[in-house]
């Protein structure tokens, strides 16, 4: 379990960092990626899911034994860039400066497989034996 907490406490404190500056930085975008964000309700709405979901890496990271159901979904959310990366690389659309980002999503992805693995599942309530 305590592989599942670091890596998730990890994940979460990574994502905030890298998420609560797009709450402010709109202005900034619009000017050096082109054309402007014509809807900003779905960008903030993707930033708002994006922190939603490094909320969740901490409560995994809190109980990994509890939360450990969740975990897959964890994965399927480190692991959502791929496919745009696969179809959009080779026609030359996929800009190079997320290469690192998608890397670090591709790391995270794998670590999190791999905690679901190492994490044993939290008993149900009725087989927990009173102390």
């Amino acid at each position: 379990m305590k592989f599942a907490r670091l890596v998730f406490l990890i994940a979460a404190l990574y994502g905030i960092v890298v998420t609560l500056p797009f709450f402010f930085i709109e202005e900034r975008l619009n000017l050096e990626y082109p054309p402007p964000i014509n809807h900003p309700e779905y960008f903030y709405s993707f930033a708002g899911i994006v922190l939603v979901f490094q909320l969740l890496f901490l409560a995994i990271a809190w109980n990994p034994g509890r939360y450990r159901p969740t975990m897959p979904f964890c994965v399927l959310e480190k692991l959502s860039l791929v496919p745009a990366f696969i179809i959009l690389f080779p026609q030359g659309r996929f800009p190079m400066s997320w290469i690192a980002p998608l890397t670090i999503d591709l790391i995270l992805g794998v670590l999190f497989a791999i905690a679901y693995v190492k994490s044993k599942p939290e008993p149900p309530p009725s087989m927990v034996r009173p102390q």
